[in-house]
């Protein structure tokens, strides 16, 4: 799932690299990336490439179709056979979305920068500024690659024996604060799980020990059936490569709680438990 920069630096052949810098109500990524970023890696802008139009039946984030998502891999100068490598300025809160749409499509090289570009600056890494506009790949995406579940098979998840991470700020899930989706709260059955516990103190993952000691503490294990979930399906992915780290396969759901929290004839909990 990971690569170190200093393996990147001393890779004999450079991936295809991707600049996933975005956060939520931040529009200023690209202007971030132009003005540093690893040599030759090409940004990427989330709202527009790593998502459809979002929508209060499928929620902030969408799944992109899958043949504009083989487009904008394309235009990203993405090769068949050719290793990716994408990163962020935060801990891989972004990235892991590009990371995971690739996997997704079908594309079985994809790795996330621990430690995104601090990591990078660390081990001595240069950075260069301005855009860079790659030649055309020319990857097929045929999708499939990694699993999903759709809103009704999120919401049996928990009946079901298995196992439904609600990847936010606790304070989402206990419905005292919600910045931006209808309401407040989680999905009853739900597992609160927070994303940032994922990581160290410098924003690379915290060993697959610690890993699997966490998701096993709230009942995760490998082998389980667990789903997660986030505000729109961009975090989510990093806690489903935090449990792939960890020995445990984990389905997405992209509409997440901003698709749940859009129909009030769904029931929202709130509280620490479930």
């Amino acid at each position: 799932m990971l690569v170190s920069a200093a393996e990147l630096l001393a890779a004999g052949e450079r991936p295809v690299l991707l600049d996933v810098r975005w956060a939520l109500g931040d529009p200023r990524g690209r202007e971030e990336y132009l003005a540093g970023h690893l040599p030759d890696a090409v940004f990427v802008d989330l709202e527009t490439e790593l998502a459809a139009p979002p929508s209060p039946d499928a929620g902030r984030h969408p799944l992109p179709p899958l043949d504009e998502l083989q487009a904008a891999a394309r235009r990203w100068g993405v090769r068949a056979g050719v290793p990716v490598v994408v990163y962020d300025d935060s801990g891989g809160l972004a990235a892991a979305r590009a990371w995971w749409l690739l996997r997704w499509g079908g594309h079985g090289d994809v790795r996330l920068l621990d430690g995104g570009l601090a990591a990078w600056t660390r081990a001595g890494g240069r950075l260069e500024t301005g855009d860079v506009v790659p030649e055309p790949g020319d990857v097929v995406l045929p999708g499939g690659g990694l699993p999903v579940l759709g809103i009704d098979e999120a919401a049996a998840l928990p009946g079901a024996g298995g196992a439904l991470l609600d990847a936010r700020a606790e304070e989402r899930y206990r419905g005292e604060v919600e910045p931006v989706d209808p309401r407040a709260g989680h999905v009853p059955g739900a597992i609160s799980a927070p994303t940032t516990e994922n990581l160290a103190g410098d924003g690379t993952f915290r060993p697959a020990a610690e890993l699997t000691e966490r998701f096993g503490a709230l009942g995760v294990r490998p082998g389980a059936q667990v789903g997660v979930y986030c505000g729109s399906g961009v975090t989510a992915a990093h806690e489903i490569a935090a449990l792939a780290v960890a020995g445990v396969q984990a389905a997405l759901w992209p509409g997440s709680w901003s698709q749940w929290s859009a129909d009030p004839h769904r029931p929202a909990a709130t509280g620490a438990t479930r």
